[in-house]
């Protein structure tokens, strides 16, 4: 493995972290509620009368935000070495997976994590597991 140190930003990432904390603090603070995305989504899916303007709000913000930055900054290349079938797949592999571990790695990972919840841990180690099998898998013993 080699580190690609022209695109190695640990300051914007340090603060995009502390960005991504503070608004699930205060997220769970003022309302109540954890930053989960799957979570949220899934609310407007099966909506609840009187929950639906804050989740789409929060959804709004989500796709908003990078036209936003990209008024202050041009947006990073995208390169995704996937077709749109495997692109697919996955997502409904990773909804699937969202719903038997009762959250996402939002949920789970930042939020479950940060109130030191044992379930939240599991389901994070889990997460990185699979995400770690399934990357050997591809690239080691597929050689895709």
């Amino acid at each position: 493995m080699t580190l690609d140190w022209n695109h190695f930003t640990p300051l914007a990432a340090l603060a995009g972290g502390a960005l991504i904390g503070l608004a699930a603090a205060l997220f769970v603070l003022l309302n109540g509620r954890i930053a989960g995305i799957s979570g949220v989504l899934g609310g407007l899916l099966v909506p609840t009368r009187g929950d639906i303007a804050w989740r789409l709000a929060f959804v709004l913000g989500l796709v908003a935000a990078p036209m936003v930055y990209r008024l202050f900054a041009a947006l990073p290349t995208l390169q995704i070495d996937a077709g749109y079938g495997s692109l697919v797949l996955a997502g409904l592999l990773v909804g699937v997976g969202t719903r038997y571990g009762a959250g996402c790695t939002s949920g789970h990972g930042v939020c479950g994590l940060s109130r030191l919840s044992p379930r939240s841990l599991v389901a994070t180690a889990a997460f990185m597991a699979a995400g770690f099998a399934t990357v050997f898998v591809l690239r080691h013993v597929l050689a895709w």
